[in-house]
């Protein structure tokens, strides 16, 4: 028995010891990997565990965005949960790292590891403290989603707010419509600042300063860059707005029958003043109430070589209880499958915005060439898609627009001068309004317990010149769903104008051969052909600055944005 058994033993030595010889001899081959082998391995392990559980969270974001129901939700957190997870791998991250560091040579390779070591990177803090931020991220979205203003006792939708702000002159309802929007504020308020901490927690675990000088950073963005910029815009708008203010304002005055000292943030039309109030004598809204804003839509997109009636055979687009009240667009597999959630009502906003939802869809996976990674099938930047968005938009104030649509306007020269002195007025607005948005998240972040209140409304005063309503004292910020769902995006916007201005007038001159202000796109298919080649073909494999370069010879730059509200 004690022969056998040292038989055994040895057999099991020897045994033993081929199998670490082929461990070793696997492990040699490994090292034997070139970085750029190892690169393209990874890139393969990545697609096959990742891509399906970002398909499956973009299936559960739709599903409780336009269902509204607790359990879509609880779904929806499960799944991001899971992907948050597989993308906090320690062992998987270090080897990315390594990978990344290792100076891949492919170009196309090297791009891809870039843009993974990003997504990974901004994962990698406790899986506890990950899940902890999705729970709270999402329980407020869902109140969002599910708040809605009542006033004596009448339930609004946000379009019925939108409604009222634009037509009472009752400046009463006007305020208590103003104030009740507000109520989510302090409804999500607590929330939201748990959200903040738990982000900050988790910046710093990674090395950053805090939650916005890391978002910038895994944006291929800096702090500094984008704060130079705006500082920029803000010499570039500040008097011109002063004049444009000015003059809104004593309209409004006169409309409303009081002085102008008197005005407040309620007697604005929008929410936040973030759009040109109409107040030049042209009801852009009776045009639109005439005609299928859908169909506009499928028309102009079909003439110029970028149809999208899948999309909208995928899309919900109409106002429903319970289902989120504003506009999104998501690519969902990056295989073409595209889909806008919207709320369309018959008015001007909701023609530009559909133009909007929609320019999102033709710059994506519909457009961006199949034959692409993966990884870089998607647009270069959000700067980038909310530019296009935000070209194809510009058209729902031009009656030129419209009568190349073959809609008649009653007076198309008074449509287009009011058109286009809106059209000046929301880039200036917008521009003082996003300055608002980028210096509060910015001062959020870096010192959460200060006044927040406080902090929202004197940068509301200084680059909005709104002022203050005495007394209030209200987390007004907190009702800006984009502060809770897109967190320190919102300066995307506003260089997406720049990127929009900038590759129109690209546009203009060089395949339309007119100035960029009579330039409309309808039924020139090359013009959309412009848009496929030289913004979507690219897709992520250039960064957001490369990719201006590409389309329009130049970095990006607000000249072309400064010719267009001048003119």
């Amino acid at each position: 028995m004690r022969s056998t058994h040292r038989v055994i033993h040895l057999l099991c030595v020897c045994l033993w010891g081929i199998a670490m010889s082929g461990n070793r001899a696997a492990t040699l081959a490994a090292t034997k990997e070139t970085v750029d082998q190892r690169a393209a391995r990874f890139i393969a392990e990545h697609e096959s565990q990742i891509r399906p559980l970002e398909i499956e969270v973009g299936t559960r974001w739709w599903i409780a965005n336009t269902s509204g129901k607790d359990e879509d939700f609880a779904r929806k957190q499960e799944i991001e949960t899971q992907l948050d997870l597989a993308l906090a791998d320690k062992t998987r991250f270090a080897e990315l790292k390594a990978i990344h560091e290792g100076g891949v040579k492919d170009p196309l390779v090297a791009r891809q590891i870039k843009i993974l070591y990003l997504q990974y990177l901004s994962k990698q803090v406790d899986p506890e403290l990950l899940a902890k931020m999705v729970a709270k991220a999402n329980a407020v979205e869902q109140a969002f989603n599910i708040y809605r203003p009542t006033v004596e006792g009448q339930e609004l939708s946000d379009n019925d707010v939108r409604q009222v702000l634009r037509r009472s002159t009752d400046s009463a309802r006007r305020r208590a419509v103003w104030e009740a929007s507000k109520g989510v504020g302090a409804v999500v308020a607590a929330d939201l600042r748990g959200v903040v901490d738990l982000r900050n927690e988790a910046a710093r675990k990674l090395g950053f300063k805090n939650y916005h000088v890391m978002q910038l950073s895994l944006a291929e963005q800096s702090q500094e860059q984008v704060i130079k910029l705006f500082d920029e815009l803000d010499e570039l708008t500040r008097e011109p707005f002063r004049q444009a203010k000015a003059e809104i304002d004593g309209r409004l005055a006169e409309l409303l029958t009081i002085p102008v000292d008197e005005l407040q943030p309620w007697h604005y039309h929008d929410p936040f003043f973030q759009e040109s109030p109409a107040v030049f004598n042209a009801d852009l809204d009776s045009v639109y109430a005439k005609v299928d804003i859908l169909k506009l839509c499928r028309e102009f997109y079909a003439g110029i070589g970028l149809p999208i009636d899948d999309v909208i055979a995928r899309s919900d687009l109409y106002e429903r209880k319970g289902k989120s009240p504003h506009a999104f667009c998501t690519d969902i597999d990056r295989e073409g499958d595209v889909r806008v959630l919207a709320n369309i009502t018959a008015s001007e906003q909701w023609m530009g915005t559909m133009l909007h939802e929609l320019g999102h869809s033709v710059y994506s996976s519909k457009n961006i060439p199949r034959t692409l990674p993966y990884v870089v099938r998607t647009d270069a930047h959000i700067l980038c898609t909310e530019g296009v968005a935000m070209q194809f938009e510009r058209f729902s104030k031009s009656a030129d627009w419209l009568a190349s649509m073959g809609v008649t306007v009653p007076d198309p020269k008074q449509f287009n001068e009011i058109g286009a002195k809106l059209r000046r007025n929301q880039l200036l607005i917008f521009s003082r309004w996003c300055q608002v948005m980028l210096r509060f998240e910015k001062g959020l972040y870096e010192n959460p317990d200060q006044d927040l209140n406080a902090l929202w409304w004197s940068l509301v005063e200084k680059y909005q010149l709104v002022k203050r309503p005495a007394g209030r004292n209200a987390p007004d910020y907190a009702a800006k769903i984009h502060i809770v769902s897109a967190p320190c995006y919102y300066h995307n916007y506003m260089l997406g104008q720049l990127f929009a201005s900038q590759v129109h007038h690209a546009l203009a001159r060089e395949v339309l051969r007119k100035p960029a202000n009579q330039a409309i796109y309808t039924g020139r298919k090359e013009a959309g052909e412009f848009m496929r080649t030289k913004v979507f073909a690219p897709g992520r494999t250039l960064d957001w600055n490369a990719l201006t370069r590409h389309a329009t010879g130049e970095d990006l730059n607000p000249k072309a944005f400064a010719a267009d509200f001048q003119d």
